[in-house]
């Protein structure tokens, strides 16, 4: 597929303010210090692995803010952990033949301003595949603040309705209930609902490129 102009990167728009502020299905701020205090971290180090400020570290530690999905990404890889040990206790271990079940509707819920993510079969952890149920709430590019980018890979496959695939490097492309999309995902990317209900996503995310 030919490629196309690098679309302008910028930060998102949704931060500490406007609709993620009174969204925070999940206190993530003892555990966070919990992680970096494990590992001996100043709150400058982290700030240093995770690329988010020192001051955006302390908020989310103080639960003075709820964290985007892309800052979650962020501190996954910054702290070399995967979203589930940001969610549960205890220390990490290998384990053989783990099985978890996520009955509908019994996912952890963690909306943000673009995409409302249902977090799926967290209670395992140390897993190499994060896997993740979206409804994506986005009707323009209008509503990002910048194409998004973290760590890894990541598989998508639409459930429900059509949206539309925005990268850095490709043209957009229209996915429909069936379609699927595999692609790497240190590119800038979003999606944005183009039917007329919002469309239902599963994604499949690596927090770390193996």
């Amino acid at each position: 597929m030919a490629k196309k102009d690098t679309h302008k990167i910028i930060e998102p728009k949704a931060t500490i303010s406007g609709a993620e502020q009174t969204l925070e299905p999940l206190k993530l701020g003892t555990r966070l210090r919990d992680v970096r205090k494990r590992r001996n971290w100043t709150l400058e180090e982290a700030s240093k692995r995770t690329g988010l400020a020192r001051s955006t570290l302390s908020k989310i530690e103080n639960d003075q803010m709820s964290p985007t999905f892309e800052v979650v990404q962020k501190l996954v890889a910054g702290l070399e952990i995967d979203i589930p040990q940001l969610f549960t206790k205890g220390d990490t271990q290998k384990n053989v033949g783990r099985k978890t079940i996520t009955r509908k509707g019994e996912g952890k819920p963690h909306p943000t301003a673009t995409y409302e993510h249902e977090l799926l079969c967290t209670e395992i952890i140390n897993k190499r595949m994060i896997p993740f149920k979206s409804t994506i709430h986005a009707r323009s590019m209008a509503d990002f603040g910048e194409l998004v980018r973290h760590n890894g890979e990541e598989f998508l496959f639409v459930l429900e309705g059509q949206l539309t695939f925005y990268t850095e490097f490709y043209e957009p492309i229209t996915l429909n209930e069936g379609d699927s999309l595999y692609y790497d995902s240190g590119m800038g990317h979003a999606c944005i609902s183009t039917s007329e209900k919002d469309a239902v996503i599963i994604w499949v995310s690596t927090p770390h490129p193996y």
